[in-house]
């Protein structure tokens, strides 16, 4: 079984690199993520290249050398690190918390796991996530700067980031603010976010992903019950309202390519590092890994092939549709990014299948 999905996760690797990693702008040692294919021209300029797309990309190159080490991986990960800072213009930072908080976990990954040296990289990163925490007003810190929009997508990601880099007394203060502001007590789910203290109360599958992957992340550092308690609650509400006979629900193009995917990985962490006190604790790990499997299965079953490489779709559990390069294609918009006509060609919905299958990967071995 760890095998069969070391090999699907390599195909899916290897569909990305060829469809869409290029060099920017010619310069040699540089790697980036072309975001759509087949690619229009300002596409093919990197004129569009969408910050927390490239930092899934890199933490994806990341689950690839984790996975099965190689020199070339290890080199991808460090071409695509230093490319996103010379694309991003002005430094590593940019004015969304929840964009620079993704960046932070891949380059936090990458440091801890392939001993790349990012420490400049994230003591800024760190700080800036760091200070934007607001208690005094409705936050939890805000999607972006100078916004009044509190929501899990930033504070779930950033809090995590700080766990992992030993601000473990602010990210627990964050992950008791979420389960305090965004929990809806009907289905047990994580809303998307709060202004001026009226709820935002879509139900988003990332959403759902980075509370777990936070609240895995303090149980496994802290002895507080508090934590594990959470994350069986929260497997239970995703596996009730967000899976259909095991498989994720749903999905999207654009951004929205990437939130199954999110919740996979974070998942895959439920089922492998939640520690095992009790059968509630066994419980959920196991379902972790039941809806993991599922979905990857229906997503690798509902591909398509082409040059004998995976095309992966936005809802896994329908046939992928083949991109063409007519049509609609993403654009940025309003602080997110809507997707094309055929969501396949995005980038971040190869990412999200390529995730699948690293975080299917993990949970069989």
């Amino acid at each position: 079984m760890p095998a069969l999905w070391s090999a699907r996760a390599d195909a899916a690797e290897a569909a990305v690199t060829a469809r869409h990693v290029r060099r920017l702008w010619g310069l040699p040692g540089t790697a980036l993520g072309v975001v759509g294919w087949p690619a229009v021209h300002r596409e093919r300029l990197f004129g569009t290249w969408h910050y927390w797309w490239q930092a899934h990309l890199i933490d994806l190159a990341v689950d690839a050398a984790e996975r099965d080490a190689t020199p070339r991986r290890r080199r991808r990960v460090v071409r695509l690190t230093r490319t996103h800072r010379i694309r991003n213009i002005t430094g590593w930072t940019n004015d969304y918390y929840d964009d620079m908080a993704w960046l932070g976990l891949a380059l936090e990954r990458a440091q801890r796991h392939l001993y790349i040296d990012h420490r400049g990289a994230l003591t800024e990163l760190v700080g800036e996530l760091c200070d934007a925490w607001q208690p005094d007003r409705d936050g939890g810190i805000p999607w972006r700067r100078g916004d009044d929009f509190y929501n899990a997508p930033a504070n779930g990601p950033a809090a995590l980031l700080l766990a992992r880099s030993g601000k473990v007394w602010r990210a627990q203060e964050m992950a008791d603010w979420i389960d305090a502001t965004l929990l809806d007590p009907d289905t047990g789910l994580i809303f998307d976010g709060i202004r001026n203290g009226r709820h935002e109360r879509a139900i988003y599958t990332y959403c759902q992903g980075v509370v777990l992957g936070l609240e895995t992340e303090l149980a496994t550092q802290l002895d507080a019950p508090r934590h594990r308690k959470r994350v069986h609650a929260l497997v239970e509400a995703v596996d009730s309202e967000l899976t259909f006979r095991s498989v994720i629900t749903g999905g999207g193009g654009g951004d929205g390519g990437l939130f199954n995917g999110i919740l996979a990985r974070y998942l895959a962490m439920v089922a492998t590092t939640l520690p095992v006190q009790d059968t509630d604790d066994m419980r959920a790990r196991a379902a972790a890994r039941r809806i993991v499997l599922a979905s990857a299965e229906a997503a690798w079953e509902n591909r398509l092939q082409v040059e004998e490489l995976p095309v992966f779709g936005r809802d896994w559990s329908l046939p992928a549709r083949l991109p063409g390069s007519h049509g609609a294609v993403a654009e940025f918009s309003g602080g997110s990014v809507r997707g094309s006509k055929i969501a396949e060609r995005d980038l971040s919905v190869q990412l999200g299948g390529w995730m699948l299958m690293e975080a299917a990967h993990a949970v069989a071995g």
